[in-house]
């Protein structure tokens, strides 16, 4: 979910959610080290429960990024060990160490060392490449967590290191739902929580027969409104807004403080573009939403006009 679950984004999700834990998009430990931190690292207090996802390979680099995720307050560091593109590759992290479990053992010992007390999770695929075998994966969480890992965010496919592109690394290698709750009976006392292909509140009460948790990210940010009977249904707490027009408003009034700020609003309304859908006049009001001669309007200016034109 690079450039995508920013702040903005949280923000805009936490409005619909009150109780779903948020990831960040992934910030490498060479940005944390040599980057702009706050940049990175600033979050608003409402975004809580709040994982911060680090990629990388040097422990000592981890550890450090596990020192600012505490120094900043996040409720979780998550390593990830998923991400299969190229780009990633090239900087050794990512799907392609979990060819590598003693390594990534290693990182995770150095990040629980440092986090005192902060909760230490990873997150990773079923596999790499063409072998679709389960013990590969079994002796990936095994090996881990025996460095002090108790949470597992499961993508179930495998990840194929070449020839593909992200976006059909997330289509093509074939689901297996049944390896991810193999892993939970096979390690009853460790978290797993279950991702990819998982479109439906109710697949996901489905999963959670089997499993400890489950992880949207693409289904829930092109239909975001899916995420509004998640407080009720799977919390057992009140629903945080209940209707979509509210959801708005508190956009454009987020808005209309980054304009006044001097930040393009328009880094915050590309991540509610799903909020209508299914609703009649949906792709309407997304296309005034996405105008560009409208950009210098007022957010609520805009707003108005999006909902005038449903």
């Amino acid at each position: 979910m690079m450039d995508w679950t920013d702040r903005h984004c949280r923000y805009f999700h936490r409005l619909i959610t009150r109780h779903t834990r948020l990831y960040t998009e992934m910030v490498t430990t060479g940005a944390l080290r040599h980057g702009d931190q706050p940049r990175h690292l600033d979050f608003s207090p409402e975004e809580h429960p709040l994982a911060l996802q680090v990629g990388g390979s040097e422990p000592h680099e981890l550890a450090h990024a596990t020192v600012l995720a505490r120094r900043w307050g996040y409720d979780e560091i998550n390593l990830n060990c998923g991400c299969p593109s190229e780009r990633v590759q090239r900087g050794a992290f990512g799907a392609c160490l979990m060819a590598e479990a003693p390594l990534v053992a290693n990182c995770v010992k150095a990040m629980v060392d440092a986090a005192d007390g902060l909760p230490v999770t990873v997150k990773h695929r079923i596999g790499i490449d063409r072998e679709e075998s389960y013990d590969f994966v079994r002796d990936f969480v095994g090996t881990v967590s025996q460095a002090g890992c108790d949470v597992f965010i499961v993508h179930a496919r495998n990840a194929w290191l070449k020839g593909l592109s992200p976006k059909e690394n997330r289509e093509l290698p074939p689901l297996r739902h049944e390896f991810v709750h193999r892993l939970k009976r096979d390690f009853p006392r460790l978290t797993i929580v279950l991702n990819g292909g998982v479109r439906t509140n109710d697949e996901i009460a489905g999963h959670l027969q089997h499993v400890d948790g489950v992880m949207l990210g693409r289904e829930a940010y092109h239909n975001p409104w899916l995420m509004a009977d998640w407080d009720a249904r799977f919390f057992d707490a009140p629903q945080a807004l209940r209707q979509r027009d509210d959801v708005e408003a508190r956009m454009v009034e987020h808005m209309g403080q980054l304009a006044a700020q001097g930040v393009p609003w328009s880094h915050a309304s590309r991540h509610m573009l799903g909020l209508r859908h299914g609703e009649p006049g949906a792709r309407r009001w997304r296309q005034v939403w996405s105008d560009h001669t409208l950009k210098s309007s007022p957010p609520a200016e805009v707003s108005a006009e999006a909902r005038r034109n449903r």
